[in-house]
């Protein structure tokens, strides 16, 4: 299935119907008097996030979504039929958003979430409603309110508690193939992965999702390489593993290279916690390994972390160490929860 994280969508809310113009006519029955019914409602456009979807190919195919419109009113006090509702089914982690695609309409981060996207209009009045006692016969009748046409656009953010950066070949979904049943493509090349891949990772009986991204490359917030457009996958996570390739020539240069990238990203891309780890680490010897850990330990002033994804060195201690950071989200997000909704008898 061909991976789609952003689409564009013309979507219109059904029309009220039309209030009737109707009198009693009846054989045998002295007095009649206005018998017009109510026209129906439009449909309604809504948005649900269902479970077992992780793409939005399925708007690259139909892209106006037209709620049905409501029935007119009829004579003997018939309201008109309301028109069918609706329903853009998305996978959990979208965004709605308004034509200007800065706008946030909705977040739909929860399964079976529902958010009303264009209201149907209302049916209009038929006769029988404007009946009075100074005014017992009404020629008049209402017609229905227009429904709601819009422009949306629906972008994909994976829900992963931790993501994955780096450099291309920095051994990301090598890490994610060897840590999971993921098989993500694998090659000896530049921007091997061209799309987000998700891996479920098990360490000391915990599981817990990793996202792995298309890799970054200086100027990507300038459109350079495949740009940053894959960095919205990994805003919703916990933690962020930053792999830096050990055999470069320059892992500092590597290092500041990412960094700067989530920096001109903005938003808090570049305040999440971050765990950082020399991978590779298979074809260096004692001697290489000890320098370019403390070369890179002494650019960001913390312990670094080595590993390799081929011989599965190290692979279990940067595991714990992503665990700790999401647990220790988790319980950030309780006590702000426990904060705002303290707890009473």
């Amino acid at each position: 299935m061909k991976f789609l994280d952003l689409a564009k969508v013309y979507i219109r809310s059904g029309s009220g119907g039309n209030g009737c113009v109707s009198f009693r006519r009846e054989k045998y029955i002295e007095y009649g008097g206005p018998d017009g019914g109510d026209g129906g409602r439009g449909g309604d456009v809504w948005a649900e996030a269902v479970d077992g979807l992780n793409t939005l190919i399925d708007f690259r195919y139909q892209q106006h979504f037209f709620a049905k419109n409501g029935k007119s009113g009829q004579g003997s006090q018939k309201t008109g039929a309301s028109g069918d509702d609706i329903v853009l089914r998305v996978p959990v982690g979208t965004e709605v958003l308004d034509e200007d695609e800065e706008t946030v309409i909705a977040d739909m981060t929860e399964v079976g979430q529902r958010v009303l996207l264009a209201k149907g209009g209302n049916g209009g009045f038929g006769n029988l409603h404007f009946k009075t006692s100074t005014n017992q016969a009404p020629r008049r009748a209402n017609p229905g309110q227009p429904g709601v046409e819009r422009t949306i656009w629906l972008r994909l953010k994976l829900i992963a508690d931790a993501g994955l950066l780096g450099l291309p070949n920095a051994g990301k979904s090598t890490f994610l193939a060897a840590t999971s049943n993921a098989r993500p493509k694998i090659a000896d090349y530049p921007f091997t992965t061209l799309h987000p891949n998700l891996g479920v990772v098990g360490v000391d009986g915990v599981e817990f999702v990793i996202a792995d991204i298309p890799g970054l490359i200086a100027g990507a917030h300038e459109g350079k390489g495949i740009g940053d457009r894959f960095l919205g996958h990994v805003e919703r996570c916990s933690v962020l593993l930053h792999l830096v390739d050990a055999t470069s020539e320059d892992v500092v240069a590597d290092y500041r290279t990412i960094i700067h990238e989530l920096e001109a990203y903005g938003g808090h891309l570049a305040d999440k916690p971050r765990v950082t780890a020399l991978n590779k680490i298979d074809a260096l010897d004692e001697e290489e390994r000890a320098a370019r850990k403390a070369e890179i330990e002494g650019e960001i002033g913390r312990p670094v972390l080595m590993m390799s994804g081929v011989s599965r060195e190290g692979v279990t201690e940067v595991l714990r160490a992503l665990r700790a950071e999401i647990d220790e989200d988790r319980l950030r997000h309780k006590a702000a929860d426990q904060e705002e909704y303290p707890w009473h008898p």
